[in-house]
């Protein structure tokens, strides 16, 4: 909270005289803004005045203020309370105030009338408002801050607060505290305290068992901002087959975002793009990321984010943005990216606008998230967005080889408590050449159905022979749109995931250049 209070403290030391403060979180704001009223002269005449259009004008410090039913009439008493005390320095918060400013235009006017005004007063005025959608009649008069959602020693300040309100008993130590905030981060400070006291009344006591229980909540919360998805991602590398060179890069990084890599002069990773044929492991892949470097994952559907309304999209895209900050260090899976595209310019600009915003995002965060990009049509991508900077690396899933379907088959029938031993794993990669990962996971899964109908009775290696000789691959289905893809490999335009074709790949490049 440290941000927002110095950048507000230090625009109010500045004399701007109107701050919009883009936030849902009313309550935490008016608390924010007190505090800093408070803290900027403590030994000067100042009070805290609200308005919203039930209850008018508030005075914090019990004032008796005049009647304003109406934003008309509001501004206009405000105007004539800075002007009678020039000498106080007062802070005005207006409520819910973009109802008015879009439909009304004298609104609009008396507000930049007032903003003129108070450049020659000591108050300040400050609209509290869920979006940042501000005329652009008003850009020239005020300054828009975001509020971030609150960070860990926020939450830790308010987990200890509700503690010793409540006299739960907590069995957590120091770290077992720090755990459940951590658990909450992502959450307005609302939401979060609804958590906890949802994990205190279920069984009167703090203890281990109530961190999945504040992360079930959250997942909860995250998924009603209709874009995003919280994983608790448990994949490990022994559950993606092949890929071996992609496994490399991972481990190599797996300890950077610490504060050891920190002080070593190593800046964390800013993220990949996975590029390639659908069904060769991308989605499972920003799983295993997750796993591996035990972070949280979250999932933008990028197709989730359109709306009907102007300006929904955008909103929706920020309010993700901030959920993502605020849950960091994270692996952020943007899935289909390429989706963020998908109006053609038909949407009056909607889908470049939000895909523009995800660009600008990736390439100036400062905060710890791993941005994870799939794709599975490159062509539909401007060139621009897999340039360095925005990505560490770009890596293509090609068709499995045979030593990866050899793999892919063993992790597929572990995974369904069958041992890879009593199958002819050999002849199984010969068969299933030209298939995706996705595709022979489905071919055992046929098997299996087959071999339950008959009996029940375990599946053999006939049995999944069988399947891969029944499914038509994507290989051969789409093989046009395959060999354009693999193409865009061979002409060096990205990393391969593997080691085996990362050699093939580099052989065609030195044919290509001695050509």
């Amino acid at each position: 909270m440290t941000g927002i209070t110095d950048e507000l403290k230090l625009y109010l030391r500045a004399r701007v005289p109107v701050i919009v403060l883009v936030t849902v979180e009313e309550r935490r704001a008016l608390e924010v803004l007190d505090r800093v009223r408070r803290e900027r002269d403590a030994n000067a005449a100042s009070d805290l005045i609200t308005w919203d259009i039930a209850q008018g004008l508030r005075s914090h410090s019990g004032r008796q203020l005049p009647a304003a039913a109406t934003p008309d009439m509001a501004l206009d008493k405000i105007a004539e309370l800075t002007l009678k005390h020039r000498d106080r320095k007062d802070l005005y918060v207006l409520m819910d105030f973009h109802e008015f400013w879009h439909k009304h235009p004298q609104v609009k006017r008396r507000l930049r009338n007032l903003a003129h005004s108070l450049v020659n007063t000591y108050s300040s005025l400050v609209v509290t408002t869920q979006s940042a959608d501000v005329p652009a009649e008003l850009g020239d008069d005020v300054v828009v801050l975001d509020m971030p959602l609150p960070d860990l020693p926020a939450l830790r300040n308010d987990l200890d607060t509700l503690i010793r309100q409540t006299g739960v008993i907590c069995e957590l130590p120091v770290h077992g505290r720090v755990r459940l905030a951590q658990a909450a981060l992502g959450l307005t400070a609302a939401q979060a305290r609804r958590a906890f006291s949802k994990a205190i009344v279920r069984d009167k006591v703090l203890d281990e068992q109530d961190i999945p229980a504040v992360l079930e909540e959250k997942k909860a919360v995250i998924r009603a901002s209709q874009a995003l998805e919280f994983y608790s991602a448990e994949e490990t590398l022994d559950d993606v087959g092949g890929l071996e060179l992609l496994k490399e890069w991972l481990t190599l990084r797996e300890r950077a975002f610490g504060e050891e890599a920190a002080r070593f002069g190593l800046p964390a990773p800013k993220g990949m793009a996975l590029i390639g044929i659908p069904g060769t492991g991308k989605s499972l892949t920003a799983k295993m990321i997750s796993g591996l470097w035990r972070l949280p994952l979250l999932r933008l559907d990028v197709g989730a984010l359109f709306g009907s309304l102007v300006g929904e999209s955008e909103e929706r895209l920020r309010l993700a943005l901030k959920i993502t900050e605020a849950v960091s260090p994270c692996v952020l899976w943007i899935d289909e990216i390429e989706k963020s595209l998908a109006g053609g310019g038909l949407d009056g600009g909607t889908s470049q606008r939000v895909f523009g915003t995800i660009l600008t995002w990736m390439q100036e965060k400062t905060k710890p998230v791993f941005v994870v990009a799939t794709a599975n049509d490159v062509t539909a991508l401007p060139p621009e967005t897999l340039r360095r900077g925005r990505f560490d690396e770009v890596f293509f899933l090609d068709l499995p080889t045979d030593s990866e379907r050899r793999e892919i088959l063993s992790v597929h029938l572990r995974k369904r408590r069958r041992n890879p031993g009593a199958f002819d794993i050999r002849q199984l990669a010969r068969l299933s050449d030209g298939y995706v990962g996705a595709e022979i996971e489905q071919a055992i899964i046929d098997a299996m159905y087959r071999a339950f109908a008959d009996g029940p009775r375990d599946i053999t290696t006939a049995d999944v022979a069988a399947s891969f000789a029944r499914l038509v691959p994507l290989s051969r289905s789409q093989k046009e749109r395959i060999e354009d893809l693999r193409a865009w490999l061979r002409e060096g335009r990205a990393q391969s995931a593997s080691f085996a074709e990362a050699s093939l790949a580099a052989e065609n490049q030195v044919r290509l250049e001695l050509a």
